[in-house]
């Protein structure tokens, strides 16, 4: 697993779960899920091990309260994108924001891959949330746009979901791109061009 390019943000609020949720994704993206014990992540907060299990009960629940945070980060960019009218600005809106917290992203991203670690129970929980909130939310914006005549309707919207993700990968996973915003602009106008009706 290796370490994030760019240094992990610090969390607006400095609580105590907020450091704790910073330290334990440094620890985890630099270590992998099982190169961390409770104690590591006491002593990189400068808490006790009985204050850190005051927050979370266990190493499994403090890792999938991050992937949770990353997920709800996912939520806000969908909401974000809903709120403009057709689904261009919405598709713009949501990889501009997608890029300004790529740093963020590589974090969730690579935490995510993590995830097989933790037991079948709690993953099966997190991944249909995954699928519910992101996978499901981009899909409803291109269900909303194929009903306003914004696109072809040869091509499913789930599969639509699929493909946009896939072009979006690069930007948020591994080196950053030395002009985000221009490849994000290209990555789109071919996205658009060849799903828009002719």
């Amino acid at each position: 697993m290796t370490v994030p390019s760019v240094p992990l943000a610090q969390p607006a609020q400095d609580s105590t779960r907020a450091r704790i949720q910073l330290q334990a994704a440094r620890l985890f993206v630099q270590r992998g899920y099982h190169g961390v014990s409770m104690r590591e992540v006491a002593e990189a907060v400068g808490v006790t091990k009985p204050a850190l299990y005051h927050h979370y009960a266990d190493k499994e629940a403090l890792f999938l309260s991050m992937l949770d945070g990353a997920l709800g980060g996912l939520s806000r960019l969908i909401e974000l994108a809903s709120a403009q009218t057709d689904l261009r600005a919405q598709l713009h809106t949501l990889v501009e924001e997608l890029i300004a917290s790529a740093p963020e992203q590589r974090v969730g991203l690579q935490l995510a891959g993590e995830l097989r670690h933790v037991s079948p129970e709690r993953r099966a929980v997190f991944e249909q949330a995954y699928r519910r909130v992101w996978m499901g939310g981009l899909t409803s914006l291109f269900e909303q746009a194929a009903e306003r005549g914004e696109l072809r309707l040869d091509v499913p919207p789930a599969g639509l979901t699929r493909a946009f993700l896939a072009l979006l990968y690069p930007l948020v996973s591994g080196v950053p791109q030395p002009d985000p915003h221009g490849t994000a602009r290209a990555l789109l106008a071919v996205y658009l061009d060849g799903a828009t009706p002719r």
